[in-house]
């Protein structure tokens, strides 16, 4: 089966952009299932209930989210009452709405989708490693996908490796910039440091470049926009056995 995991979404141009592009490239890479990272999909940053519900009427699966999961109060019934719109599994359980993974049926296969951030350089949250565990105990599908939003490379690559044949595929998010280090790790795990973003190509990660010119030269507050010209989207493909649980090819894309 092919899974199809898209860098993090920005904004409405973003989702108008993975609107026009994804039903063409379903088709074509004979894709399953489709994973998007939507924290950024509604302008101005976060997610709200009509940037999940664009996304999901165009084609995406399960949405994912990460360091503004919450920055946008009204989404905060649509996590619970949505299962296909997850959040960090790391957050406080208890009093954070929604869940941190889902378990998708396709009917042949279900599979996990889980949501982990991670601690370096950023919100301190659970231990990953700690919630990663229980949540394996919880689930019996042999298919298991992570979102690991994260800032640092190497710990991004220790829990892959930690994680290694024991989940399908994991593929990083946060930073924006897709990395050049695809592969499968020894035991069957598909792995990329960071998938990318879909958006604004000519841009400092969505936002027009001279106002992050003016907030790094000047240090005081600016709003953040949007750039409006052309865009991309950033993706990769697992192609993963269903009897193993384990990827057997996957392929970086940038579509543009």
């Amino acid at each position: 089966m092919n899974i199809l995991a898209i860098g993090d979404v920005v904004g409405s141009i973003g989702c108008r952009f993975l609107r026009d592009k994804l039903p063409a490239l379903k088709k074509s890479e004979k894709i399953d299932l489709v994973i998007a990272n939507g924290e950024n999909s509604a302008d101005g940053n976060g997610i709200t209930p009509s940037s999940a519900e664009h996304l999901f009427s165009s084609g995406v699966d399960i949405i994912t989210a990460g360091t503004h999961t919450f920055r946008r109060k009204e989404s905060y019934s649509k996590f619970d009452e949505c299962p296909g719109l997850i959040r960090p599994a790391n957050y406080p359980e208890g009093t954070t709405p929604g869940r941190g993974y889902t378990v998708y049926d396709l009917g042949r296969v279900r599979i996990a989708v889980i949501n982990l951030m991670g601690c370096m350089y950023m919100e301190a949250l659970d231990d990953p490693y700690t919630v990663i565990e229980r949540i394996l105990r919880e689930i019996d599908t042999k298919i298991i996908v992570l979102d690991f939003h994260a800032e640092a490379t190497a710990e991004k690559l220790a829990l892959a490796y930690y994680l290694d044949g024991r989940i399908s595929a994991m593929f990083g998010t946060h930073t924006h910039v897709q990395t050049a280090d695809e592969r499968i790790l020894p035991k069957g795990t598909g792995y990329i440091t960071d998938v990318g973003m879909t958006g604004p190509t000519d841009s400092v990660l969505g936002v027009r470049p001279e106002i992050a010119i003016k907030k790094f030269k000047e240090k005081l507050p600016v709003r953040f926009e949007l750039d409006t010209g052309k865009c991309h989207a950033d993706c990769i493909r697992f192609s993963i056995d269903e009897k193993t649980g384990h990827t057997v090819s996957l392929k970086r894309m940038k579509i543009s």
